[in-house]
């Protein structure tokens, strides 16, 4: 069984719009949960979202939550935009392997670089602070469990997607000479 392009093509729209929802959700969660211990009941810090327990975090600082928790949601925020972005592209139908260099793709790819350099740099800061907290004696939970994990993962796959870019750029560049010479 041989699978088409187009056929893959629908089944990554799928995922896309899967992944899309559940980072939408975590970024809700994560958002929904901050203000829920903040305002009406901070015992929410012990079972946070996905059942973190950040009250260690909470009963040292309530500032200091509220930035964990905050490059938290602001990861999940960029994360889901990013997958926006991927829906976007793949339901408007820009992806065209008759003619692969097109301005929209190449837009698509530099938006996804710098969404993803922005993950990681926030992900980055968020180890930082995690690490900042644990040398004050703060009980942390583990980076990867609060979503900081893979901060240099983001960002290099952020510069493999500018070098894409620079690709596509001459991509674009040899398909309209082959254009205006036809």
């Amino acid at each position: 069984m041989k699978l088409t392009t187009k056929q893959i093509l629908k089944v990554l729209y799928v995922l896309a719009w899967i992944i899309f929802i559940g980072l939408c959700v975590e970024a809700g969660g994560i958002l929904f949960n901050t203000l829920y211990t903040i305002v009406i009941n901070p015992i929410g810090a012990q079972n946070f979202w996905k059942g973190i327990d950040l009250s260690g975090l909470y009963n040292y600082d309530k500032g200091y939550y509220m930035a964990e928790t905050m490059l938290m949601s602001i990861v999940s925020l960029i994360q889901a935009i990013l997958f926006y972005f991927i829906v976007k592209v793949l339901h408007d139908k820009k992806l065209d392997m008759l003619q692969p260099f097109s301005a929209e793709v190449k837009q698509f790819i530099s938006k996804a670089s710098y969404l993803s350099m922005a993950i990681g740099l926030v992900s980055f800061l968020g180890i930082k602070h995690t690490e900042r907290l644990l040398t004050h004696g703060v009980v942390m939970p583990d980076v990867q469990q609060v979503g900081f994990g893979g901060a240099d993962v983001w960002i290099f796959m952020g510069i493999v997607l500018l070098v894409i870019v620079k690709v596509f750029e001459r991509g674009i560049e040899i398909q309209a000479e082959n254009d205006l010479t036809i």
